[in-house]
């Protein structure tokens, strides 16, 4: 990678990893909460549902934080019907109410069993794989291992699709990342940053493009190892740091 473009990819990770950036981001909903499990399922749906318009999503999100009386842990273990019944109008783009009931249904079968949702990604004492491919799959073979709607499984994404899984890694990158700038979280320790791959979509994929990191814009989970490949050789240890360079490029600036 040419020095120049290193440069440029440091200083503007530095530009928009900081707390200046949380607020008009999803990561503003688990921002509001301080218990980790409160964190990991708000971070959880903010990051399920964050496709399209960013208010949209915070907005989204929060709703249905508030449905759970802003205190998610303790809803999804002590619900009952009748607490359900003002999200059965719920409706973001294609994600509604039965998936959200799925959703709630799954978390609080996890939650009963486990103490963190990192079980439900890496159930082993540790990580050892190369990157996040295996424990994308696992989760979606765990995720969808109840009995569901078949349209839910359009909103949990897997590598065995060949899907760039942006949201979900995304979501990981909120729990495993972490540094003193306030974005990320760094919750999770069975999973290390170096093994976590670059949340891919449209603008990311266009700006990588741009610079000669990709092939081409598609967004798949080819080009999301790809990239990160890219990335690690400037840092190896935390390649997703450069999520915040790539996405701020295109979402903020327009760079194409």
């Amino acid at each position: 990678m040419e020095d120049s473009l290193r440069l440029l990819l440091e200083a503007k990770a530095k530009q928009y990893n900081q707390p200046g950036f949380i607020q008009k981001d999803p990561v503003s909903v688990p921002r509001r909460f301080q218990h980790k499990q409160d964190i990991e399922i708000a971070a959880l749906f903010a990051a399920v549902l964050a496709w399209g318009n960013r208010t949209a999503i915070i907005n989204s999100s929060n709703r249905i934080m508030d449905w759970m009386d802003n205190a998610p842990h303790a809803f999804i273990l002590h619900h009952n019907a009748a607490d359900l019944k003002p999200m059965l109008q719920f409706a973001h783009r294609t994600f509604n109410a039965t998936d959200l009931l799925y959703f709630i249904l799954f978390l609080r079968h996890h939650y009963t069993h486990h103490e963190s949702l990192e079980a439900a990604f890496v159930p082993a004492a540790r990580y050892r794989e190369t990157d996040t491919g295996p424990a994308l799959i696992h989760f979606h073979n765990y995720f969808f291992s109840l009995e569901h709607p078949e349209r839910t499984r359009k909103h949990i994404a897997t590598p065995q699709r060949q899907s760039a899984c942006k949201r979900i890694n995304m979501f990981l990158r909120w729990m495993v990342r972490q540094d003193d700038q306030g974005v990320d979280f760094g919750l999770w320790k069975k999973i290390k940053p170096a093994q976590l791959v670059c949340p891919l979509d449209v603008h990311v994929a266009q700006v990588a493009f741009r610079f000669g990191l990709l092939p081409d814009t598609k967004s798949n989970w080819k080009n999301a190892v790809a990239l990160t490949e890219q990335l690690r050789s400037i840092n190896e240890a935390d390649p997703c740091l450069y999520d915040f360079a790539l996405f701020g490029l295109g979402a903020e600036e327009r760079f194409r």
